[in-house]
């Protein structure tokens, strides 16, 4: 089946990319650039480097801006789904869902309405499992956003390995937030992968950090050979 991948850069989209790829033809990346950083859909920090990301994946991609506005960002994605329909001919939709309800039924929605599949190979994943699965299969992982009790400015930038996942699990433990970062907790960035054909080197960025919330701006890359 074509599929094209919802894909926002950060650890679900690009492990969702992952499975899909094992059993599917990957044919095209989608993104949505939203100008409200506190967007109910979309993933906003640092997500101007989704292109930089297709050029390592050798993936072509297609971006649509959306303002970001609640429910009405739907169309949005709807009408850049329907170009990845008109020319990639995708089959079905890939997204990172684990467990937004939210994200889901709405993504699901607009797929019925256009009769294409929806695949959603995260949906309810054991989030300890999926981190491991993840360090294992060697994604390099970044976080670029914290908004969370527990997780202070020192998380900003911070490579997950499995070192910092036990420090994770226990901060998790203790503030009460979700492994996985289903309700905002933080944000990710993957800047290398089993999938990648080149990886991002990051050469300059900036911590920014008030009132138990962070964002780590990158602000100059490179794209280096594995």
């Amino acid at each position: 089946m074509k599929l094209g991948v919802l894909f926002s850069g950060g650890k679900d989209s690009c492990y969702a990319l992952f499975k899909a790829m094992q059993e599917h033809e990957v044919v095209c990346l989608i993104s949505l650039m939203s100008k409200n950083k506190e967007s109910y859909m979309f993933h906003t920090p640092n997500i101007n480097l989704v292109e930089k990301q297709a050029e390592c994946l050798d993936l072509p991609i297609i971006i649509q801006e959306t303002k970001g506005i609640k429910e009405e960002e739907l169309k949005d994605l709807e009408k850049v789904i329907k170009e990845a329909i008109k020319k990639y001919k995708i089959e079905g939709l890939v997204t990172g869902a684990i467990e937004s309800v939210y994200q889901s039924s709405r993504i699901q929605k607009i797929c019925d309405k256009l009769n294409i599949k929806c695949i959603n190979p995260l949906w309810k994943k054991n989030i300890e499992e999926y981190w491991n699965e993840l360090i294992k299969n060697g994604f390099e992982i970044i976080i670029t956003a914290v908004a969370a009790q527990g997780l202070d400015e020192s998380w900003l930038g911070k490579k997950i390995d499995l070192k910092n996942l036990e420090e994770l699990k226990k901060l998790s433990k203790k503030y009460q937030f979700h492994l996985g970062f289903e309700g905002g907790e933080a944000e990710t960035l993957v800047i290398n992968g089993p999938i990648f054909k080149k990886k991002i080197n990051i050469l300059k960025a900036k911590k920014e950090f008030k009132d138990n919330s962070g964002v780590y701006t990158i602000e100059h890359i490179e794209i280096i050979k594995k």
